[in-house]
Parts: structure tokens; sequence; C-alpha cells
């Protein structure tokens, strides 16, 4: 079993303006029947409100404290504007408690600051990424992630991803700069079935082990095989081989799609 060290987190209660209850669903609809399998228990949670748009332009707010989330594998950092008000955002590896930052057309090039992406040069890591101008950060967004920007071109930005997946998007939209913190969250060994069903996980039984009414794999006397010409889902479609990228208006500004 291994955990995270939470030594770089400041010792201090949740903001209480920026938190609610959050209610869990155990993989239940509004009617009661399971929709996603494997889900229930796990620990009360309360949300936190995380500004994703940061759309305070020019002024500057300090960094008060790093947070740890449970909704999200990075931290968050409580940043309180000159103007008075505090907001969450995402907290990016190396800012501490006492830093500056800023969101602007064009700012200095310090960890934490957010920017258009045409004012950042190539080869800076970014996170938090605006995939449309204005509407907040969706790419981007986990433990230790970043993306390089690789060139300006034509009204366009592009983007080596996290995935390897090299994509554009527009060159206004805009993106914080830095990696993000806890990196090490990938390689943590939750060491039992506990620490699973803490994270709301229930186990996540084999389709052979099954009854033939559960699964097309199940039945048979022992530890049979499928027995069929190709693994199939729990809804008899193929398991194995299938695209499952929907079709998006953003597909045409991927330039290669990911590697692995």
């Amino acid at each position: 079993m291994t955990g995270i060290d939470y030594s770089v987190l400041t010792k201090k209660r949740p903001e209480k303006a920026l938190v609610r209850g959050l209610k869990k669903s155990g993989g239940r609809n509004h009617a009661g029947t399971i929709t996603v399998r494997f889900r229930g228990g796990g620990n009360k949670t309360k949300y936190r409100f995380v500004d994703f748009r940061q759309d305070k332009i020019d002024i500057p707010a300090r960094v008060q404290a790093i947070e740890y989330d449970p909704n999200r594998t990075a931290f968050i950092a409580l940043v309180s504007y000159f103007d008075g008000e505090k907001r969450y955002i995402l907290a990016p590896k190396n800012l501490v408690a006492g830093n500056e930052i800023i969101t602007s057309q064009k700012a200095p090039l310090n960890i934490g600051n957010r920017m258009m992406l045409k004012n950042i040069p190539p080869g800076t890591e970014v996170h938090n990424v605006e995939m449309v101008p204005g509407k907040g950060g969706q790419l981007v967004r986990s433990a230790g992630s970043a993306a390089q920007i690789l060139a300006h071109d034509a009204g366009m930005t592009t983007l080596r991803m996290p995935s390897s997946e090299i994509r554009k998007v527009k060159e206004t939209s805009f993106a914080s700069i830095g990696a993000l913190s806890n990196s090490e969250q990938r390689m943590v060994n939750l060491g039992k079935a506990g620490r699973k069903r803490w994270l709301g996980r229930k186990p996540h039984n084999r389709g052979t082990s099954m009854n033939p009414v559960d699964h097309p794999h199940g039945g048979g006397e022992g530890r049979t095989g499928v027995g069929l010409k190709y693994p199939k889902t729990p809804w008899g479609k193929h398991a194995r081989g299938v695209k499952t990228r929907k079709k998006s208006r953003s597909s045409k500004f991927i330039i290669q799609r990911r590697t692995k």
C-alpha cells in the first residue's frame, strides 16, 4: 500500500462559502435502476466549487492555501482576489501559499498565471485549456498532466496533449501556465479492497463468473472460457476492437491521434 505526500497542503478546513453537500447516486438513475455498474458506498464528501474559467481579467490574486479535493486527482488552491472575492482554482505544481497570480491577455510566464494561448511561447507547458474561448477550461485537468504548445499558425495553436494526441485550439482560448500538482497520484497502490470501497468502487467481477442470465459469458461448469466467436459486453455488443469515440465537431482539429 502506498499513499500521497500531503505535506504540501495547508492545514485548514475548506472555505465554507465555496462548498456544498454532494449526494451520491450509487450508479442508479431516477427510477432506482442501476445504469452504471460497480458503483456504491464511499466516504461522505463535499463538493468544492472550482473556477475553471478564471474570468476576473487583470485583477491580481494571492494564493491563500493549497487544499485537498476528494472529487478530483489534482490539488486545488484557494485564491483571494484584490477586490475581496475568494475562489478555488486547480493548483499547478510548485504553486505555494503567498504566490501572486493573474489572468490577463498577456501576463508574465509565471506558474499559475492564465493568458491567451497566442501570447504563450512554444515549448511552454499549460493546463486547464479552453476548447471554446470564454467557456472555461475543459482540457488537461487531471493530476500531473500538462499540454505542450508546439506552434501558432493562422489563428490556431497546436498542442501536444498528455495522451500524445496533437490537436489545434483557437489561439484566443485561455490556458494556465505549468503542469498540474500531485503527479505521484498515478503511482499510488491502494493495497487493499477496502480502500477501493472508500472511493465508492465496488468489486468488478468477470462475466465468466456470472450466470447466463446476467452475462453472455456466464454459465458452464467450473472455470470455462467465453465459448463465443468474440467477447461480448453484458448487452451482447462487441467488447474488443470497436471504436468508442463519438463523432464530434472538434474532431477536425485533431492532427495526430494518440499513440497509446
